[in-house]
């Protein structure tokens, strides 16, 4: 049995000049596209600009990738010498990256809004998952329930310990881990923007597992995002029209670990079982680092929290959505 592991793509950019890993177009005067793709911590990303001078606009996308690198060095759990890798591997993170204290306390403050419904500590339940599915002749049911229990006996935000005087990060109790997959990409995607900003450009459109529109197209028009059936992702259901916001989206369809789609890698911190994969939802924000972890917490959080969380963390809408369709609109 195969296991899908390699995260499917979230979002469709809808109306943006196609083109190879690196395609500059210039002319005498009037800007036109230049884009780069790759990926960003496992993920498909892109990064799209407009000016008139190639030189200018290579010379910022390399500067733009240099902090994508820089970024993954702490972030990814893919690599076994990241920072997050060696906290998770050590149990203590001394002379944490300032990157590093800056997105998790954003993780640990936005589990503390949502009750915990969203969990940086999830990463033991998400590995007792992987280690199920990729094993020889894994049960078709799951993880035993008594290996989810002690999967989630070690999942709890609070026992992160943050001392930012000492830059030092540890858990309370051996066994935990982190992960910051669901954040890391939205952050990416502000520092990246920054540095492309940093070299003079202001009309952009860079999505690194997220995306982020920076003031308009340079025909005056909305940067238009497809958000992708979770059923195709391939096809988009609904498109957004996003000027200076981020959108980040969290649907179970990302990762399967199983080929009949039962189970996903999105995870419910209470009971240890994975978010359905046929709903996904999308949040737009003032930036990638509010949205991101947002959208999988709105994806897990009961309908009845979904405003309250959804205002408390800084996000503006988060739209759901099925193959069927949307069906749904929370405004904060």
């Amino acid at each position: 049995m195969s296991t899908a592991l390699t995260r499917r793509r979230f979002i469709a950019l809808v109306a943006v000049a196609a083109g190879l890993p690196l395609l500059l177009q210039t002319g005498r005067s009037q800007a036109r596209p230049a884009r780069w793709e790759g990926t960003a911590l496992g993920a498909p990303a892109s990064i799209q600009l407009y000016h008139e001078d190639a030189a200018l606009a290579e010379a910022a996308i390399a500067a733009g990738l240099a902090e994508l690198q820089r970024l993954e060095a702490i972030f990814s759990v893919y690599r076994a010498d990241s920072a997050i890798s060696r906290l998770n591997r050590d149990g203590v993170l001394e002379n944490a990256p300032d990157d590093f204290f800056t997105l998790l306390t954003r993780a640990l403050a936005l589990a503390k809004i949502s009750d915990g419904i969203y969990d940086p500590t999830v990463q033991p339940l998400w590995q007792t998952y992987f280690r199920h599915f990729t094993a020889a002749h894994p049960d078709p049911a799951g993880p035993s329930q008594r290996d989810i229990d002690a999967a989630l006996a070690l999942v709890d935000w609070r026992g992160v310990e943050l001392d930012a005087a000492n830059k030092r990060i540890a858990f309370a109790r051996p066994g935990m881990g982190l992960t910051l997959n669901s954040g890391a990409q939205g952050y990416i995607t502000d520092r990246v923007a920054a540095v492309l900003r940093a070299h003079g450009f202001d009309r952009m459109l860079i999505d690194m597992g997220e995306p982020r529109a920076l003031a308009t197209k340079p025909d005056g028009s909305a940067w238009r995002i497809g958000i992708a059936n979770p059923a195709n992702p391939a096809q988009s259901v609904t498109t957004l029209e996003i000027v200076d916001q981020c959108v980040a989206t969290s649907g179970g369809y990302g990762t399967l670990f199983d080929d009949a789609g039962k189970f996903t890698h999105l995870l419910n911190t209470r009971t240890g079982r994975t978010a359905p994969a046929m709903l996904g939802v999308s949040v737009v924000a003032n930036s990638g680092l509010i949205a991101d972890g947002l959208a999988t917490a709105m994806l897990m959080a009961p309908e009845a929290r979904r405003q309250t969380i959804l205002r408390e963390a800084g996000g503006h809408k988060a739209v759901y959505v099925t193959p069927e369709g949307v069906v749904s609109v929370t405004e904060a």
